[in-house]
Protein backbone atom coordinates (compact mmCIF):
# COMPACT_ATOMS: atom_id res chain seq x y z
CA UNK A 1 0.00 0.00 0.00
CA UNK A 2 1.21 3.63 -0.92
CA UNK A 3 2.09 6.08 1.56
CA UNK A 4 -0.05 9.25 2.37
CA UNK A 5 1.52 12.36 1.17
CA UNK A 6 0.59 13.39 5.05
CA UNK A 7 2.38 9.92 6.29
CA UNK A 8 5.35 10.73 3.91
CA UNK A 9 5.55 14.13 5.72
CA UNK A 10 5.22 12.76 8.84
CA UNK A 11 8.01 10.77 8.54
CA UNK A 12 10.39 13.60 6.49
CA UNK A 13 10.25 15.24 9.72
CA UNK A 14 10.81 12.31 11.83
CA UNK A 15 13.98 11.77 9.91
CA UNK A 16 14.74 15.51 10.42
CA UNK A 17 14.09 14.88 14.02
CA UNK A 18 16.95 11.75 14.22
CA UNK A 19 19.43 13.48 12.29
CA UNK A 20 18.95 16.79 14.37
CA UNK A 21 18.82 15.11 17.60
CA UNK A 22 22.29 12.81 16.37
CA UNK A 23 23.46 16.19 15.78
CA UNK A 24 22.34 17.74 19.04
CA UNK A 25 24.01 14.88 21.20
CA UNK A 26 27.49 15.15 19.44
CA UNK A 27 27.70 18.66 20.30
CA UNK A 28 26.23 18.02 23.45
CA UNK A 29 29.15 15.41 23.81
CA UNK A 30 31.86 17.95 22.38
CA UNK A 31 30.67 20.37 25.04
CA UNK A 32 30.74 18.08 27.99
CA UNK A 33 34.36 17.14 27.09
CA UNK A 34 34.99 20.99 26.44
CA UNK A 35 34.52 21.57 30.34
CA UNK A 36 35.91 18.79 31.36
CA UNK A 37 39.46 19.89 29.60
CA UNK A 38 38.90 23.45 31.03
CA UNK A 39 38.19 22.45 34.66
CA UNK A 40 41.58 20.50 33.95
CA UNK A 41 43.40 22.63 32.13
CA UNK A 42 42.39 25.58 34.95
CA UNK A 43 43.37 22.95 37.75
CA UNK A 44 46.81 22.76 36.11
CA UNK A 45 47.60 25.86 35.92
CA UNK A 46 47.81 26.01 39.60
CA UNK A 47 48.45 29.22 41.27
CA UNK A 48 48.83 32.96 40.14
CA UNK A 49 52.19 31.99 39.72
CA UNK A 50 52.72 29.29 36.85
CA UNK A 51 52.69 30.32 33.31
CA UNK A 52 53.60 34.21 33.97
CA UNK A 53 54.51 35.72 30.68
CA UNK A 54 55.70 39.60 30.63
CA UNK A 55 54.41 39.84 34.15
CA UNK A 56 50.84 38.53 33.40
CA UNK A 57 49.90 35.13 34.87
CA UNK A 58 47.23 32.93 32.99
CA UNK A 59 45.01 33.31 35.67
CA UNK A 60 44.89 36.80 35.41
CA UNK A 61 43.97 37.12 31.67
CA UNK A 62 41.44 34.36 32.20
CA UNK A 63 39.60 36.69 34.75
CA UNK A 64 40.21 39.76 32.31
CA UNK A 65 38.99 38.02 29.00
CA UNK A 66 36.13 35.88 30.63
CA UNK A 67 35.68 39.08 33.00
CA UNK A 68 35.11 36.14 35.76
CA UNK A 69 37.06 34.58 38.63
CA UNK A 70 38.27 31.36 38.76
CA UNK A 71 36.21 30.44 41.32
CA UNK A 72 33.10 31.00 38.97
CA UNK A 73 34.56 29.69 35.82
CA UNK A 74 34.66 26.38 37.55
CA UNK A 75 31.35 26.89 38.68
CA UNK A 76 30.48 27.19 35.04
CA UNK A 77 32.53 24.81 33.68
CA UNK A 78 30.88 22.38 36.08
CA UNK A 79 27.28 23.18 35.25
CA UNK A 80 27.90 23.68 31.83
CA UNK A 81 28.98 19.93 31.96
CA UNK A 82 26.02 19.14 33.56
CA UNK A 83 24.71 21.02 31.54
CA UNK A 84 25.75 19.07 28.56
CA UNK A 85 25.42 15.89 29.94
CA UNK A 86 21.83 16.25 30.77
CA UNK A 87 20.75 17.56 26.71
CA UNK A 88 23.00 14.48 25.47
CA UNK A 89 20.38 11.93 27.23
CA UNK A 90 17.62 13.70 26.05
CA UNK A 91 18.41 14.08 22.97
CA UNK A 92 19.83 10.43 22.88
CA UNK A 93 16.70 9.30 24.20
CA UNK A 94 14.67 11.24 21.06
CA UNK A 95 16.90 9.68 18.63
CA UNK A 96 15.98 6.18 19.98
CA UNK A 97 12.28 7.18 19.33
CA UNK A 98 12.77 8.91 15.68
CA UNK A 99 14.68 5.91 14.78
CA UNK A 100 12.13 3.43 16.61
CA UNK A 101 9.49 5.65 14.85
CA UNK A 102 11.00 5.45 11.29
CA UNK A 103 11.11 1.69 11.96
CA UNK A 104 7.72 1.25 12.34
CA UNK A 105 6.70 3.45 9.52
CA UNK A 106 3.67 5.18 11.81
CA UNK A 107 3.58 7.52 14.61
CA UNK A 108 0.35 5.38 15.40
CA UNK A 109 1.45 2.63 17.84
CA UNK A 110 0.75 1.86 21.23
CA UNK A 111 4.65 1.64 21.62
CA UNK A 112 5.46 4.40 19.76
CA UNK A 113 2.73 6.30 21.62
CA UNK A 114 4.44 4.84 25.29
CA UNK A 115 8.13 5.99 24.36
CA UNK A 116 7.17 9.45 23.04
CA UNK A 117 4.96 9.76 26.26
CA UNK A 118 8.72 8.62 27.75
CA UNK A 119 10.36 11.29 25.96
CA UNK A 120 8.05 13.66 26.95
CA UNK A 121 8.29 13.09 30.89
CA UNK A 122 12.64 12.78 29.77
CA UNK A 123 12.37 16.37 28.30
CA UNK A 124 10.78 17.68 31.70
CA UNK A 125 12.36 16.14 34.29
CA UNK A 126 15.98 15.78 33.44
CA UNK A 127 16.81 19.37 32.15
CA UNK A 128 14.65 20.26 35.61
CA UNK A 129 16.97 18.13 38.07
CA UNK A 130 19.85 18.88 36.29
CA UNK A 131 19.33 22.59 36.97
CA UNK A 132 18.13 22.05 40.24
CA UNK A 133 21.71 20.27 41.25
CA UNK A 134 23.52 23.15 38.96
CA UNK A 135 21.88 26.03 41.52
CA UNK A 136 22.17 23.89 44.76
CA UNK A 137 26.08 23.78 43.10
CA UNK A 138 26.27 26.84 42.60
CA UNK A 139 25.07 28.20 45.98
CA UNK A 140 27.42 25.51 48.46
CA UNK A 141 30.41 26.91 46.41
CA UNK A 142 29.07 30.87 46.28
CA UNK A 143 28.55 29.80 50.40
CA UNK A 144 32.25 28.15 50.49
CA UNK A 145 34.15 30.60 48.42
CA UNK A 146 33.89 34.46 47.89
CA UNK A 147 32.92 36.58 44.70
CA UNK A 148 31.21 34.09 43.04
CA UNK A 149 29.81 35.84 40.15
CA UNK A 150 25.69 34.85 39.55
CA UNK A 151 25.30 32.00 36.46
CA UNK A 152 22.10 32.08 34.70
CA UNK A 153 20.10 28.66 34.71
CA UNK A 154 17.11 28.19 32.65
CA UNK A 155 14.43 25.33 31.86
CA UNK A 156 11.52 26.90 30.21
CA UNK A 157 11.50 25.47 26.83
CA UNK A 158 12.08 22.12 27.71
CA UNK A 159 9.03 22.08 29.77
CA UNK A 160 6.84 23.72 27.13
CA UNK A 161 8.37 20.59 24.76
CA UNK A 162 7.71 18.00 26.96
CA UNK A 163 4.32 19.15 27.55
CA UNK A 164 4.02 18.74 23.77
CA UNK A 165 5.81 15.63 23.40
CA UNK A 166 3.44 14.19 26.53
CA UNK A 167 0.03 15.87 24.31
CA UNK A 168 1.17 13.91 21.00
CA UNK A 169 1.32 10.76 22.61
CA UNK A 170 -2.08 10.95 23.67
CA UNK A 171 -2.94 11.77 20.55
CA UNK A 172 -0.55 9.25 18.59
CA UNK A 173 -2.05 6.49 21.20
CA UNK A 174 -5.48 7.44 20.06
CA UNK A 175 -4.56 7.06 16.32
CA UNK A 176 -3.09 3.31 17.30
CA UNK A 177 -6.30 2.82 18.45
CA UNK A 178 -8.62 3.88 15.82
CA UNK A 179 -5.75 1.82 13.28
CA UNK A 180 -6.43 -1.59 15.35
CA UNK A 181 -9.83 -1.17 15.61
CA UNK A 182 -10.51 -0.90 19.23
CA UNK A 183 -11.87 2.96 19.69
CA UNK A 184 -12.45 3.57 22.96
Amino acid sequence: MEESKSLQTIQTLNKIGKVLSKIVFICCLVGAIGCVIGIASVALIGTDEVLKIGGVTIHGLIEKEAEMNITTLYAAMFVGMAMCIAEAVVSRTAERYFSNELAAGTPFTFEGAKELLRLGIIVIVVPLVTTIACAIGVGIVDALFDGVDKIELSNGTSLTLGIMFIFMSVVFKYGAEIKSGKEV
